[in-house]
């Protein structure tokens, strides 16, 4: 190869990894991190949905939960309309025990309410 092909070569190889830290990366752990909220999810959570919506939840199902928006007001809404957990940080880890690729869950903070009803 010419001392220009190789040059060339280089300059595609340091792109794609610029391109692979600066944009692929942080993605794909954002997207795990959205994962584990999503997995995480549990009865008298406080969540905001997708569209706006603040509820509590009362009742987790497959692939949905039942909000309480209000007194006597319960909504269905899928998991993935689930945007964030407010009383609650999901933090994700890996577990050095187990491969590498596994992930571990771990609660951060929780939240005084759940505290204090159980």
């Amino acid at each position: 190869m010419s001392q220009s092909t190789m040059s060339l070569v280089l300059y595609f190889v340091v792109f794609f990894g610029i391109m692979y830290f600066l944009m692929i990366r942080p993605q794909q752990k954002q997207a795990k991190q959205r994962q584990a909220m999503i997995s995480s999810v549990r009865v008298r959570d406080k969540v905001i949905t997708a569209g706006g919506i603040y509820g509590k939840i009362i009742k987790v199902k497959d692939n949905s939960v039942i909000l309480q928006i209000a007194d006597k007001v319960e909504v269905d809404v899928a998991k993935t309309g689930i945007s964030s957990v407010e009383n609650r940080d999901i933090v994700v880890e890996k577990d050095k025990k187990n491969d590498k690729n596994d992930k571990g869950v771990k609660l951060a903070k929780e939240d005084e309410d759940d505290k204090s009803d159980a």
